[in-house]
């Protein structure tokens, strides 16, 4: 009786664990069903996700790490693509792991390709992959399917429901219900907005903003100009205008950024993830504006422009107090020009509204000294009186747009695989200028505009503590430490030639497995481990070392499966255990490498011919675990029959460790 109950309880346990999930419905539609030759259609794809879920979008660097959607479309003469496909609301997160920013949608999604038909009854098909995952129990799985939409531009004006089928074999074909879309002959425009658990929030980009505009009060353009200003209001006895000229400047920043914000929306954030060309143009662009603050050149408006909107400004009332603060707004631009440059190249990409809300930000920090010692001027009393410190907050700003302007050619460098500014070379860079920041606070260094100065002030000696702290920080990088508060702003850590932390060990590589690894030029096991990357070869090295055969069912664009590697794996005890008691293979459901046609085979499952690695991974999942999510553990003996229990996404070491202790025993049991 105690057997029957145990073995209803494993069954039950394994039953727990296998089911097919389908969390993402795909329809399909177009704009205009009966769009003559020569005219442009947009081909939607609409996406209904279930809660709980997201799905990568196509816009950010495929290098990353997360599976990006890809959409193929097969040529025919019968049309032209315009365009590449645009996707449609995407959020935008930044992500430790991967050290780096994605976009990824939540509940629906949308992804819009413009084509130009240019035969009666256009053939337009194609596939599409995509990878939806879960932050509930940290399962990942890779989907694609087949699309045509030959019948909506026959006259078929319904939607078309285009059910994902297991093209990384991963799911079974889903019953989802067809939702209608309205017909629109024009592209929805909806807005792309960061996630609010985004560290690099719109409130931190906000505050980063008002950062600035306080930064650019304390610079030689503008710091002398506060008292002038003030006292013009004050003797007049007009405190009021005080007020209204603080708000003109709010306004005419704020107006800055509207113009812009058409600019800066979802097609800009798509061409930053992935041309080169924005990004060399900003990094130049920092350059040029930390060249300027550093004494090189300055960066000024013409000057007649200048003349005549300081004459407007002659003229009374209203009108006149809003060309005072224009003209401010002009004459500052030496100084005020590359930090609102820096915010607005900031902005590009995000919420279309961003730029807006970032010159309020930082026009709001700017306007606020005028404003207030307008209304109570006796507070003017104590500012620090102009000087040679106004050149050094100048200089220092310099320094940190040169450091900054990395950031952009960084982008560019890892997109196309430059290999210029690796993790080492990248860190050298940051630590030589943030090296020459703190010298120049010490008064070490003198630039044009400079004003000598014998001592050291206590601020400036403060500054130079901080920013000699921040170079000690980053020199442990060059060896590989993760320096996890950088790492969005600093090349992966893959790129390093020299990282101390990466196990190597040959002789443990000879000692684990019983023979070469296939596809081992290019799939990989992390912390050292040895094993294989195909089950039969793991499976007969298993029975001649005579240990369990633990199978790691993962991804390359899988994200709970890297952090399930980097906090869970890592651990001496599991990875001790990984090492000397199994024998592992990590089968990749998404890998897309296309094995010779002699290994092709037709699945069982859904009838389709498998040609691909992580095809065949996936349909070996999915036929003989019944499951089709990422990352999912099971452990075999070496007759292939599973040993219970199975373990997914679980970040607790002691369940990881007890899991690989029980599943070990229980082979022991089966000799």
């Amino acid at each position: 009786m105690k057997k029957i109950i145990a073995i209803l309880f494993i069954l039950s346990s394994i039953q727990g664990w296998a089911q097919i999930l389908k969390p993402a419905t795909w329809s399909i539609a177009v704009s205009n069903p009966s769009a003559q030759v020569g005219e442009e259609v947009d081909l939607i794809f609409n996406v209904k996700i279930d809660d709980d879920w997201y799905l990568y979008s196509t816009d950010f660097d495929p290098d990353l790490g997360p599976m990006v959607t890809e959409f193929e479309f097969t040529p025919h003469a019968s049309y032209e693509l315009v365009d590449s496909i645009a996707p449609i609301g995407a959020k935008r997160k930044y992500d430790e792991l991967w050290e780096g920013e994605y976009t990824y949608f939540r509940h629906t999604a949308k992804f819009i390709q413009k084509v130009k038909i240019l035969t009666e009854n256009p053939e337009i098909k194609g596939t599409y992959d995509y990878q939806v995952c879960t932050d509930v129990d940290g399962k990942c799985i890779p989907f694609g399917d087949a699309f045509d939409f030959e019948p909506l531009l026959s006259g078929d004006t319904r939607s078309v429901d285009a059910t994902t089928e297991p093209a990384t074999p991963q799911e079974q074909p889903a019953e989802s219900t067809t939702e209608e879309i309205p017909q629109s002959p024009e592209k929805e425009s909806v807005l792309n907005q960061r996630d609010v658990s985004d560290p690099y929030s719109l409130w931190a980009f906000m505050l980063a903003a008002f950062l600035a505009g306080i930064a650019a009060i304390f610079t030689p353009c503008v710091f002398p100009m506060i008292p002038m200003t003030v006292s013009f209001f004050t003797g007049k006895n007009s405190k009021g205008l005080g007020v209204v000229y603080g708000l003109c400047i709010i306004i005419i920043y704020t107006l800055i950024g509207s113009i812009l914000a058409p600019f800066m929306g979802p097609e800009t954030a798509n061409e930053l993830a992935t041309n080169w060309i924005p990004n060399v143009i900003f990094f130049a662009v920092f350059v040029i504006f930390a060249l300027s603050f550093l004494g090189l050149f300055e960066i000024t408006l013409p000057s007649k422009f200048v003349n005549n909107i300081d004459k407007q400004a002659d003229k009374g009332g209203l009108v006149g107090v809003f060309f005072m603060a224009f003209t401010l707004v002009v004459v500052s631009f030496s100084c005020t020009g590359p930090l609102v440059g820096t915010i607005l190249v900031e902005s590009a990409g995000g919420l279309i509204l961003k730029p807006v809300l970032g010159m309020f930000a930082f026009s709001l920090a700017f306007a606020l000294p005028f404003t207030v010692f307008a209304l109570f001027p006796s507070l003017m009393n104590n500012l620090p009186k102009s000087g040679g410190w106004l050149n050094s907050v100048k200089v220092v700003l310099g320094f940190l747009e040169l450091a900054f302007a990395f950031k952009f050619l960084s982008i560019a460098d890892q997109a196309y695989h430059w290999n210029l500014l690796d993790r080492e070379i990248y860190l050298a860079i940051w630590i030589v200028i943030f090296s020459l920041m703190g010298f120049y606070l010490l008064g070490k260094i003198e630039l044009p505009h400079d004003s000598k100065t014998e001592k050291t002030s206590v601020g400036g000696l403060i500054l130079a503590i901080i920013t000699f702290s921040f170079v000690v920080y980053l020199i442990p990088g060059m060896f590989g430490a993760p320096l996890k508060a950088l790492s969005g702003y600093l090349p992966p850590q893959t790129t390093l030639d020299f990282d101390l932390t990466s196990p190597r060990s040959v002789e443990t590589a000879k000692s684990t497995i019983c023979e070469a690894p296939k596809y081992a030029d290019f799939l990989h096991l992390p912390h050292g481990i040895q094993g294989y990357f195909d089950y039969d070869q793991a499976l007969a090295c298993a029975k001649e070392q005579n240990k369990p055969l633990f199978i790691d069912f993962t991804g390359h664009g899988c994200v709970n499966c890297r952090e399930m590697e980097a906090r869970v794996w890592s651990d001496p005890e599991v990875l001790q255990r990984l090492k000397e008691d199994f024998v592992v293979v990590a089968l990749y459901v998404d890998d897309k490498t296309t094995l010779p046609e002699s290994e092709w085979y037709t699945s069982s499952y859904d009838g389709k011919t498998k040609q691909s690695i992580g095809k065949q991974n996936a349909d070996f999942q999915i036929t003989k675990f019944n499951n089709n999510a990422q990352p999912y553990y099971v452990i075999l003996d070496t007759d292939g029959v599973l040993i219970p229990p199975i373990k997914a996404y679980d970040l607790e070491i002691a369940n990881f460790v007890a899991f690989l202790d029980e599943a070990k025993a229980e082979f022991l049991n089966r000799q």
